[in-house]
């Protein structure tokens, strides 16, 4: 499983997610299909980790959207 953080073209904003095929994934997003990235595309990746299980990739996810989890992404 991976978590990885989205970055938008259009005006900077970022996303974070988690999916087992991230190209798939970022398709999805490019493509209008998801209603919360929708309005800000187009997306490029702009960083991932891979975990073993979904519980860990889970908690490294809500992590990232905290605030400290927001300072390490303001690096990225």
């Amino acid at each position: 499983m991976k978590v990885y953080v989205l970055s938008s073209l259009k005006d900077g904003s970022q996303y974070v997610g988690m999916s087992s095929n991230i190209e798939k994934r970022l398709s999805e997003h490019n493509a209008g299909k998801v209603k919360s990235t929708k309005s800000k595309m187009p997306w490029k990746v702009i960083y991932a980790e891979v975990f073993e299980t979904r519980i860990e990739a889970r908690k490294r996810e809500v992590y990232l959207k905290t605030a400290a989890g927001r300072r390490f992404r303001k690096t990225l």
